[in-house]
């Protein structure tokens, strides 16, 4: 098949979030299976020129408010794909909309104003760039909200020209697909930026746009697309009710259908013990002798005794309400202060956000013996973190996916999660009795249930030590490599090209 991924975000040109490693992942795997997969993202302020390649002549794409003409195209080998069959990435280059610091916000305007025109420009210049390379896919991939619009485009535009003129145009065997990361961000704004996209408003009130006097790209994007799907199956099923759903789980429901989950893969040539050039010493599940070696390093690293037999639980986030850091760190009995003073373990963190949350973890940090945190992010750390850790902690309010317990999986350190979306999907709750699961789990986002189940994974550090090594080595032989992931989505394209 011919592919096409729109989209925002693709490492390692420009990340934010998973998206951008989703996007790039997935695209390598689809081109390892013998498809030719194209990206397609804007050329953002930070993304230099001179390591890209012109595509000759300017681009002009049809708005609602005329012809932007000053827009350029820009190409690169997406890295690590070879020369047989290279995955090609496509930059849209327009300096008014691009040409600034940030890809959706910046510290002073976190939110641009401008987003709605500056990501439908880029979903219809995405036809132009088809047009203008003379190649036209079987399969339009658009990723999240500022993508979602491109399906609306290829429903609402390009092939109602091609019915209204009765012909066989180049974009009326082209199938939508949209993948949904994260339901939470919708791209949401005043429907006075409507009319730039030159769709007529009858589109606006019959193909989902309309939100209570607002405009939702999203939405459209998924009464539009010929199939959607979201990273994973469970959190498939939690976005069609209404407690997970934002207000668009109506739609889910009505689109089931054409809805399904398939769950992201993780890098293995990147996140892999036995290769991973940023720990002291690699690792396989035949000799953790290198697992050891990182606990000690992470210690040290964080200024914590060095000592083996004491437990230590790591946590890589996002200081950010849907990381359930509010009942992880909040004043609250069950929260940090009390696992820390009540549990002998060391409790270790790297993340930024909220600017409360940092505040209140620096205070903690430098009141308890047992807890230390980086505020930041720092790749090699994250590593250290996955491997020299015995357990890693994800209270989440919502995940869609989630890579850091498949990482934790993979790096024998048992996740402690709640039961929520991609973490039900990757993680097996521990049982007593037998010693199998590979991980912890509780129900209620509450600090009294994140306190009680790390108080379990502690307990089960101390006396039952053979079900911990047990659940180690069970984890390490998953395979969440993108290669079952990719096939899934070969299915899932198949599907929409043998419906439409």
């Amino acid at each position: 098949m011919k592919i096409l991924m729109v989209s925002s975000e693709a490492v390692p040109f420009a990340k934010t979030g998973g998206l951008a490693d989703m996007v790039s992942a997935l695209s390598i795997s689809l081109a390892k299976l013998g498809h030719e997969v194209k990206i397609v993202i804007p050329r953002y302020y930070s993304i230099g020129r001179d390591a890209l390649k012109l595509i000759p002549g300017a681009m002009g794409t049809p708005m609602g408010g005329g012809i932007e003409e000053w827009s350029a195209v820009f190409t690169a080998d997406m890295p690590g794909t070879g020369k047989k069959n290279p995955v090609k990435v496509y930059f849209i280059d327009h300096e008014i909309f691009f040409g600034r610091d940030g890809i959706y916000g910046s510290p002073i305007e976190t939110d641009f104003m401008d987003n709605p025109r500056r990501f439908s420009f880029f979903c219809r210049a995405v036809f132009q760039l088809c047009r203008k390379l003379n190649w036209y896919p079987d399969v339009l991939h658009a990723h999240d909200w500022p993508a979602a619009i491109a399906p609306v485009y290829l429903k609402f535009a390009e092939r109602a020209a091609e019915r209204a003129k009765d012909s066989d145009g180049d974009f009326k065997k082209t199938v939508s697909v949209l993948t949904i990361h994260n339901l939470g961000y919708q791209g949401i704004y005043h429907k006075d930026n409507f009319d730039y996209l030159g769709l007529g408003w009858d589109v606006f009130y019959n193909s989902g746009f309309e939100d209570w006097g607002m405009m939702n790209m999203l939405k459209a994007g998924l009464y539009s697309a010929d199939k959607l799907n979201t990273v994973s199956p469970h959190y498939a099923e939690e976005t069609k009710i209404q407690v997970h759903g934002f207000r668009l789980d109506g739609v889910l429901r009505y689109r089931s259908a054409d809805y399904t989950g398939i769950l992201n893969g993780i890098d293995s040539g990147l996140w892999n013990p036995a290769v991973d050039t940023y720990i002291p010493q690699t690792y396989t599940a035949k000799d953790l002798s290198g697992k050891a070696i990182a606990k000690q390093a992470l210690q040290k690293e964080f200024g914590l005794p060095q000592d083996a037999t004491v437990p230590v639980i790591g946590m890589v986030t996002r200081l950010t309400d849907q990381k359930g850091v509010g009942e992880m760190f909040g004043p609250t009995y069950g929260s940090a202060w009390s696992i820390c003073r009540d549990m002998n373990l060391q409790l270790i963190l790297l993340g930024s956000g909220e600017h409360w949350c940092e505040h209140e973890i620096g205070s903690l940090a430098s009141r308890l013996s047992n807890f230390k945190a980086k505020i930041g992010y720092n790749e090699n750390i994250s590593h250290l973190i996955e491997a020299g850790s015995d357990f890693f902690l994800m209270p989440s309010r919502y995940e869609p996916c989630g890579l850091n317990q498949m990482y934790s999986l993979v790096y024998g350190t048992l996740p402690i999660v709640r039961r929520t979306g991609g973490l039900v999907d990757t993680v097996e709750n521990y049982n007593e009795a037998t010693g199998s699961g590979t991980g912890f789990m509780f129900d209620e986002l509450d600090p009294s249930s994140i306190y009680n189940t790390v108080g379990w994974a502690v307990w089960a550090w101390y006396n039952r030590r053979d079900h911990i090594e047990a659940m180690r080595l069970r984890g390490m032989t998953h395979d969440f490599s993108w290669e079952k992931s990719a096939k899934k989505y070969v299915d899932l394209y198949d599907e929409a090209l043998n419906r439409k």
